[in-house]
């Protein structure tokens, strides 16, 4: 291989200078508008009550603290007493105030709580139903989890934590109601979700497994449902809350089932 002479590569210097030179230089990032700078409604800061809550749940996922001092004040039963729990979300939560409407006399105890799910409620099962021993629990679950309250939750998911309910409450002596999930078209707080096929089938699988375990099966749903297998404004306001008319439809039911499951 011959060397290149002084002149050739200088002159492949020169052009290498050149053409770095000729390269244009990168273009100043545009600077951010005044709209784009200025905070979204998305990201504006939570309220009070949002921090609050997220706060409990980082602490307290199950909300234990909810009944934990009416728990100690109840006491155990008394003699004679057929106490009966309602475990359940904001549908039983809601019910508690008009139990001495609803049936008058009767030492019935709420322990729902809004907002949850399967999960939480098989979590605090033995400090808020067990523990209170009753003769019998009415389980009424499964609403939130098909909106995904916490969380994206399939059939077998909510059927593994309805499953572990009865079997507590069977291991300590405690009869139990399994109520069907009530009907609902569509989520006010979760818009598209399409929960009305869903709870069809997760009521199939409560009926079922209700006669399998051998406790009593109490269906509302097949007693409130509309043409579109979701409540009507007349039983619930919002799609998925009872009126005080959807929870008289729903004491009488609830009353035979807990007699069926006294005997």
């Amino acid at each position: 291989m011959r060397l290149l002479r002084p002149l050739a590569l200088a002159a492949l210097y020169l052009g290498a200078v050149s053409a770095c030179s000729t390269t244009p230089a990168p273009a100043p990032a545009p600077t951010p508008s005044t709209a784009s700078a200025e905070p979204s409604a998305a990201s504006a800061a939570p309220s009070a009550a949002q921090l609050a809550q997220w706060e409990r749940q980082r602490n307290d996922w199950p909300n234990f603290a909810r009944y934990r001092d009416a728990n100690a004040a109840l006491g155990a039963p008394a003699p004679g007493e057929n106490r009966v729990v309602f475990m359940g979300n904001s549908i039983t939560d809601a019910w508690a105030k008009r139990f001495a409407t609803d049936f008058p006399g009767k030492p019935y105890i709420g322990r729902g709580i809004s907002g949850q799910t399967t999960p939480q409620m098989l979590v605090r099962f033995r400090q808020d139903v067990v523990a209170l021993k009753p003769k019998v629990v009415v389980i009424l679950a499964g609403i939130n989890d098909i909106a995904g309250n916490t969380g994206p939750s399939t059939q077998a998911m909510i059927a593994d934590n309805i499953m572990g309910m009865t079997e507590i409450a069977k291991a300590n002596g405690i009869r139990v109601v399994l109520s069907s999930v009530l009907p609902a078209y569509d989520f006010p707080w979760r818009r598209g979700m399409e929960p009305a096929p869903k709870v069809v089938a997760l009521n199939a699988w409560i009926r079922q497994y209700a006669q399998q375990a051998g406790v009593v099966y109490l269906d509302y749903y097949s007693n409130m449902a509309d043409a579109r297998g979701g409540l009507s404004p007349e039983l619930a306001s919002d799609g998925v809350h009872p009126t005080a008319v959807g929870y008289q439809i729903m004491a009488p039911l609830a009353e035979a089932a807990i007699e069926q499951a006294m005997k």
